[in-house]
């Protein structure tokens, strides 16, 4: 029994595919599309069942030939009917012509088998029965009651042109049992689509989202009884333009784009909005929820979208709570920042006066030392106050870079000027180490257009720490050269250099490069982080290329002709070093 059930579903599906290639490829509609294909294959099988019935009961009362052209109209009529729905895809003309000539052949069938006291006039219950398993709607079954009701008074006036011959028999019990074995493995397939149409269905219920379908205008023509639930409002208040009008103003440019994406491609599409909601409250202004909707459309030759709607409350939230602790983290950077400015600043009183004083003693306007100690410690002194103003410094215009309080002054000067003065205050230097430092600049390398205090701050500091970090006898060497609008100059050395964990970490304030060479040398590790915020202050880029035991290169590029002043100083760059990136838009690239 089951295998015979599995072949009558088998040999369904068969006639359904036929059927489905029938139906005219510009009919989009799944709904549409399975009424058609339902309509066209009842009228390719209607006139078979037919002619059995009249094959038998017309020839003893109309002659063979009258019998053969009846159902020759039989077929022909229903196969052009088919044939214009597959044509036309349309089918209000053609369901018309159907329910007529199902009326006039089984009310000439019902006359031939001797009129209603026949058991082949049952087979009248095929019009209403057929016209609701055409539309699937209770509209078209009373459409087919009418037609079965239409078709008695005909019967009885084709009953009064046949002969006496057409009397009712028990073998006319075939007809309609023929029938109903055509309707009952139908009516079965459709009890278990039902099944799974129900099974499947509470998926809508199951997943915590509205399900909508979209048209091609992208109006909602069906939304999800979870409306109710998740949005607060009867799915019917969607339909329509009912969701556009509840998005928010400023989203619903996003929401537009991305249904006019999947009108020209199929493919998926995710938008947040904010929605508007009914307040639980009862307030009058508006309540807007964040939602997600994401939209799909499953192939180029479908109508319309599917869209899912949810809640994106938590996505929201942490999205909040992100940029309050963003806030938090930038206030709090702001405040140190402000903090090492103040102490940096007061500071620098104290310690001009210490430097000033040691160095009148240094140079005996006071009168001389009466012990050699004396002078040596006044030295240490001097030395050490320098030193600290220079750490001082160098806080100070790394807090003004990061709070964009540092001011470039841009002006036009000779870039080799900038580097013979380097040069000629750090060759002292570089001899007392037993250090060779060249200097490779071109003559026609020209102006640049920059802050001229800044580019020396990047020399002196890339030189003193190439001299501070190259062992006795190696080389620091500056060169440089202009490719186009931008000038490229670098310092190179032949020191320790870095590994690939030291440049991970190097360019970081109060970072520095720790090993057992580097622990003899003093330093608040700002040179490195001061050199890279002046580049990005001039809109340049610098690379550092190292490798340990064969030294380091730091290059960098700025832009000949000054950068355009903009409103604020604190570029796109120094708030990604504010962050603590290490790569900002490829201005700072670090080469093991």
């Amino acid at each position: 029994m089951r295998l015979s059930g599995t072949r009558t579903g088998e040999l369904l599906d068969a006639v359904a595919a036929r059927c489905e290639r029938l139906v005219r490829g510009s009919v989009r509609d799944p709904a549409e599309r399975l009424r058609q294909r339902r309509f066209i294959g009842v009228m390719l099988v209607a006139p078979f069942l037919t002619a059995a019935p009249a094959a038998i009961l017309f020839p003893p009362l109309i002659g063979i030939q009258a019998t053969l052209a009846a159902v020759g109209a039989i077929f022909g009529a229903a196969f052009l009917i088919a044939a214009a729905v597959a044509v036309s895809g349309r089918t209000h003309v053609a369901a018309t012509a159907a329910l007529a000539l199902g009326i006039v052949a089984l009310a000439a069938i019902a006359a031939a088998a001797g009129g209603i006291a026949s058991p082949a006039a049952l087979a009248l219950a095929a019009l209403p029965f057929e016209a609701w398993w055409t539309r699937r709607t209770p509209q078209a079954a009373l459409v087919g009651v009418g037609s079965a009701l239409a078709a008695l008074p005909l019967q009885a006036l084709f009953a009064s042109d046949f002969a006496a011959g057409a009397v009712a028999g028990g073998a006319h019990w075939l007809i309609p049992l023929g029938y109903l074995a055509f309707v009952v493995p139908r009516f079965v397939a459709w009890l278990d689509e039902k099944d799974d149409a129900t099974a499947a269905r509470p998926l809508e219920d199951i997943i915590d989202a509205v399900a909508l379908r979209l048209d091609g205008a992208g109006e909602v023509v069906d939304a999800s009884p979870q409306a109710r639930r998740i949005l607060g409002v009867a799915p019917e208040l969607l339909l329509s333009g009912g969701l556009f009008e509840r998005v928010h103003v400023a989203d619903r440019v996003a929401y537009l784009c991305a249904l006019a994406d999947l009108r020209e491609n199929e493919g998926y599409r995710r938008v947040e909005a904010r929605v508007r909601v009914p307040d639980p409250d009862g307030a009058i202004a508006a309540d807007y929820r964040p939602f997600v909707i994401e939209m799909m459309r499953p192939a180029i030759d479908v109508a319309g979208v599917t869209a899912l709607l949810r809640a994106n409350d938590e996505t929201a939230a942490l999205r909040a709570a992100l940029a309050a602790s963003a806030d938090g983290v930038e206030s709090s950077e702001l405040a140190n920042s402000r903090m090492l400015a103040a102490v940096s600043h007061e500071l620098r009183t104290p310690l001009n006066s210490i430097i000033g004083f040691s160095d009148m003693l240094l140079h005996g306007m006071l009168g001389g030392f009466a012990d050699p100690r004396q002078k040596e410690y006044v030295g240490l002194v001097h030395e050490s106050g320098c030193h600290l103003l220079a750490v001082v410094n160098s806080i100070l215009d790394v807090s003004k870079i990061e709070s964009g309080a540092y001011t470039a002054d841009l002006e036009p000067f000779r870039f080799g000027d900038a580097v013979e003065m380097c040069r000629s205050m750090l060759q002292q230097q570089a001899k007392d180490k037993e250090l060779g430092l060249r200097v490779d600049i071109p003559p026609e390398i020209g102006e640049v257009h920059a802050d001229k205090r800044a580019v020396k701050q990047m020399l002196i500091n890339l030189v003193s720490n190439a001299i501070k970090f190259t062992p006795a006898g190696g080389t620091v060497a500056i060169g440089g050269k202009r490719i186009g609008s931008r000038l490229h100059f670098w310092v190179s050395d032949t020191g320790i250099g870095m590994s690939a964990d030291d440049l991970a970490r190097i360019g970081k304030p109060f970072t520095q490069v720790q090993n057992d060479y580097t622990r003899r040398f003093e330093g608040a590790g700002l040179g490195l982080s001061l050199v890279k915020g002046l580049v990005a202050l001039h809109h340049g880029t610098m690379t550092i290329e190292s490798e340990p035991g064969h030294g380091t290169t730091v290059t960098i590029s700025l832009p000949v002709d000054a950068p355009p002043r903009e409103s604020a100083v604190k570029t796109a760059e120094i708030v990604a070093m504010k962050a603590g990136k290490e790569d900002f838009h490829g201005t700072f690239r670090k080469t093991a």
